[in-house]
This record gives structure tokens, C-alpha cells and sequence, in this order.
């Protein structure tokens, strides 16, 4: 049977991580062992921005969200009944065209890799790369563990393949997004009562007969919890060991996940990056992996303040799905740019998702943000990359949500009140979010005096993109700076501050 043969290969996969096989290797599958490994490396923090994409079988239908293939079998939840009576209206029952029929139609015939790239490249990104596996259980690579996957199916390419050897020939890291914990179809105990849980558990409760078929039973995870646990853990070894990447980040529900498990992946792919001279990290949502172990993902959202440790963002370029859909609204250029300055001042890092088109196409409005964002970080990068927070993240009127889903809407854009620093060495950057008005005061409240003095020496300020010289003093409340005459961008003005401390 399918289930047995691809089971059979994920456990031949799992073969070389056995423990007599890890003998010699520098880590073991324990906490203690894992801790020895850098959380947070130092291209990581430098790098600042990534480019992800959520593109696959649930780009098709292009309806709702990536999160389709659940909601189309939604017949009797009354908060998602709205995809279910469009899918029946645009394609009949989804008895009779269950989610797989959209594969075939998944074709990518203008997908080309090394122009994606070279897009996201020009917008600024450092770090690049797929959504491997969504919660639908269709793989972007390819693989031998599931015939579920684009080398074999839709589109007839390995995705991530040729992703991670255009960014490769332009010195990128890979990133691999892994959203497949989701993606079992078994029972679990709420409420001393056993339910059904997994991205396809209306079709359990509504569509039990699709399930007889044990291709798309496999497809949906519908199989004993020890085999989706093997086959989860072979998924992520495959491409460890295929494409090497640099940066493995999980969506929720890694806290499903045993613990045992976990660790048998993190010691592989740390083993792995130690064989080819990487330094690799994991990303987690909630209390997934040891804060010492992973780096801490904010989902659509930000920190309160300026943290002691290194941190992640995941956010999409539109105002709705993560996924590309017939009515998908896009973010204006100054509201990427903003949440990007804001989370690089608190210490994070940000990996901004694009939605492309099923037939490999990434909208004209997309492209337009990613050149516009670029644009700005050619002139201005300088305040970006390679720095590090300041004393004081910033100040202003307006502030980030905190947590996931906290990010910033429209309603409540930033302005040229809000001020984000950064640093490296002794520059210090003053980001002005907006333009100032000519002549009007900003006042650095970073440099405020204490106890009363000024904590720095304050030797030069400068208006990076201008010749104009820059009238400032250094007074008790911090360094006051009237406006030029002409600001050099519309969406964020720079300072370069040069100081020394006190």
C-alpha cells in the first residue's frame, strides 16, 4: 500500500540519525547537548530582512485564504460556510471534486527561480525561500517519503530546488518554512472526550468516505499518530539533507510535536550545518522549543520594547491572505518599510511573505512594494544592516501592537513623529518615519540628558541622501534638529549621529 511504501522510505530516512550512528557526532538528541548550539548567529542579526513565499496547491482556487483545502469542506461550521458554498457553486461538491483535483491545475508554467530571486534580491532581502509544506500536505521539493510533491505532481518541479541554487548563486541564505504539524488527521483528548483534530477534520466529521481512497487519506494525514510522527520527522530530514538550508522555520502547532521527536530533528540538522560549515537556526511560536535553542517568531505582530535577545517576524505583504486570491489587498511601501525599521530598532529581524499567481506570476503591485522597499534600503541600508539597538529603541505617538496579530493597521500609520534608532559602533541612526515639514523641530530624546548630563558626545549629524548641513544642537532634553528644507524621501528620513560616551 502507498501508506506503508512512503513510511518504509521515511524510516530508511531515519536510519543514519540512529544512536549508534551519532556516536561520534558533536550533538545529541538531548536539551543539554542542543544548548551547546548558537541560537541566534551573527549573519542572522546582521541580515535583517528575508523573503519567504506561500504558493502552492491552495494558490489554485486563489479564494479566502491558503487555508482552502480546510475551509472548502467546512459544510456545517457556520464561520467558514462562505468557502464551502463557493466551492460548491465554482466547482460542485466536494465529494465530487475533493481538494487534489487542484493539483493537475497547479502547473507554474512561469515560475522562473532565478527571476523571483533576483526580484527579491533587488528588494533588499538577504535570506529567501519557500513555504516547503503547508498544512495541506503538499511538498515543494523533491521527495521520496510522499509522492505528494511538485517533482511529481502539478507543476513537475522541484520548487525548492531551484529556489535554493538561484540564491545560492547569489550568495542568499535559504530559508524553509515546515507548516505540516497541522497536517494529522487523528484523535485527541479534549474534555475526557476523543476529537478529531487536523487541517482536514471537517472531512472526517462531514466527508468520511473520501477517506477510503488511501492516496488522499495519506495526502490529508489521515493515518496511526507514530506514522505521521516518522513521516513529519522524514519530511524535514529529506530536505536537511538535500538542500541544507540555512533557516528552518515552524508555524504553530510544533507543540504537538513530542519532545523526543524534536530533538531527533535538531540534532540532525545541527550535526548536518556542522558537516557543511553552516551556522543554521530554528524558528518557534510558542513555548515549541527552549528559548535558548530557537529563535522566538512574532506572527503578523511585534515586541512591546528594545529585548536582550534576537527575534523574529513573520508578516505578508498584503492587507489579508497569506496566499495569492483573486481579491488580495496590498500594503502601501511605507507600511512594510515602517514594520521593518520598527522590529530592526526592538532587535528583530523581519521575513516578509509575497503571494504569487499559481502559474508562477508575483502580481505588478507586489513587485512594486519589493523594487520600492529596495529602492529605499540602496540609500539607506546603512541604518539597517549590520546594526544593533541602540539605548532606546524610540519614541512617537505610535507604537506596535504586541504579541502575534499585533501588527500595525492602517488606520494607524506612523509619521514623522515616531523616531526608531539604530547602531553600529559609534553612529548611531535616527530614523524619522515620515518626512518633516521644513523648518520644524525633532528632538532625539535618545540623547537626553541624566542625571544631568548628556550621556554622549554628540561630534557630527547628518542627513543621509542630502547635502544639505544639518542644523542641530545638543540640549538637555536630547539633540534637537530643525528640518532641511527638502527631505530627501517621503517614507522615512536618516540621521547618521556620530558619538562617544560619556
Amino acid at each position: 500500500m502507498l501508506t506503508l511504501r512512503c513510511i518504509a522510505l521515511a524510516i530508511m530516512l531515519l536510519a543514519s540519525t540512529a544512536p549508534s550512528a551519532r556516536a561520534a557526532e558533536p550533538y545529541q538528541p538531548t536539551w543539554q547537548s542542543l544548548r551547546k548550539h548558537q541560537r541566534a548567529p551573527e549573519w542572522f542579526r546582521d541580515d535583517k530582512l528575508g523573503i519567504y513565499f506561500h504558493w502552492g496547491v491552495y494558490s489554485v482556487p486563489a479564494y479566502g485564504n491558503e487555508w482552502y483545502p480546510r475551509l472548502m469542506y467546512s459544510k456545517n461550521d457556520p464561520r467558514d460556510r462562505w468557502v464551502y458554498d463557493h466551492h460548491v457553486k465554482t466547482y460542485g461538491d466536494p465529494a465530487e471534486h475533493p481538494y487534489e483535483e487542484f493539483v493537475p491545475q497547479f502547473t507554474a508554467e512561469h515560475f522562473d527561480a532565478d527571476e523571483w530571486v533576483d526580484l527579491f534580491q533587488k528588494a533588499g532581502a538577504k535570506f529567501v525561500g519557500p513555504v516547503a509544506e503547508h498544512h495541506d500536505g503538499f511538498s515543494m521539493w523533491a521527495s521520496e517519503v510522499t509522492p505528494w510533491n511538485a517533482a511529481q505532481r502539478g507543476p513537475h518541479r522541484d520548487i525548492l530546488g531551484e529556489i535554493a541554487a538561484a540564491a545560492r548563486q547569489r550568495d542568499l541564505k535559504l530559508v524553509t518554512t515546515f507548516h505540516h504539524a497541522r497536517n494529522n488527521l487523528w484523535q485527541v483528548e479534549r474534555n475526557g472526550q476523543l476529537e478529531w483534530t487536523g487541517h482536514y477534520s471537517h472531512v472526517k466529521r462531514d466527508f468520511p468516505a473520501l477517506l477510503d481512497d488511501p492516496e488522499r487519506a495519506f495526502l490529508y494525514g489521515y493515518m496511526p499518530r507514530e506514522e505521521f510522527l516518522t513521516l513529519w520527522l522524514a519530511k524535514l530530514d529529506e530536505v536537511i539533507d538535500g538542500y541544507s538550508p540555512d533557516i528552518i522555520y515552524f508555524d504553530s502547532w510544533l507543540d504537538e510535536i513530542p519532545d523526543e521527536t524534536k530533538r531527533e530533528f535538531l540534532a540532525h540538522y545541527f550535526n548536518h550545518a556542522a558537516e557543511t560549515g553552516q551556522e543554521v537556526l530554528v524558528t518557534y511560536k510558542q513555548e515549541d522549543f527552549p528559548a535558548d535553542i530557537g529563535v522566538l517568531d512574532i506572527e503578523k505582530g511585534s515586541l512591546e520594547g528594545l529585548t536582550d535577545f534576537a527575534w523574529l517576524t513573520d508578516d505578508t505583504i498584503s492587507l489579508g491572505s497569506w496566499c495569492y486570491t483573486n481579491d488580495l489587498r496590498i500594503k502601501p511601501t511605507a507600511v512594510v518599510l515602517h514594520s521593518l525599521i520598527d522590529i530592526v530598532s526592538k532587535n528583530g529581524q523581519l521575513m516578509l511573505n509575497v503571494s504569487p499567481k499559481a502559474d508562477g506570476t508575483i502580481p505588478a503591485d507586489q513587485r512594486q512594494v519589493l523594487l520600492q522597499l529596495g529602492a529605499w534600503l540602496d540609500k539607506y541600508g546603512e541604518a539597517i544592516y549590520g546594526t544593533r539597538p541602540f539605548v532606546m529603541y524610540g519614541h512617537g505617538p505610535t507604537t506596535a501592537g504586541k504579541g502575534h496579530f499585533g501588527g500595525i493597521a492602517t488606520d494607524k500609520a506612523y509619521t514623522a513623529a515616531d523616531v526608531r534608532y539604530t547602531r553600529r559602533g559609534d553612529t548611531v541612526y535616527a530614523l524619522q518615519l515620515g518626512a518633516p515639514a521644513a523648518g520644524t523641530t525633532t528632538v532625539l530624546q535618545a540623547f537626553a540628558a541624566k542625571d544631568g548630563a548628556a550621556p554622549f558626545e554628540v561630534s557630527q549629524v547628518e542627513l543621509l541622501g542630502s547635502d544639505e548641513p544639518v542644523d542641530w544642537q545638543l540640549t538637555a532634553a536630547g539633540v534637537e534638529i530643525k528640518a532641511p528644507a527638502n527631505p530627501p524621501d517621503e517614507m522615512a528620513v536618516v540621521y547618521r549621529v556620530e558619538v562617544a560616551k560619556r
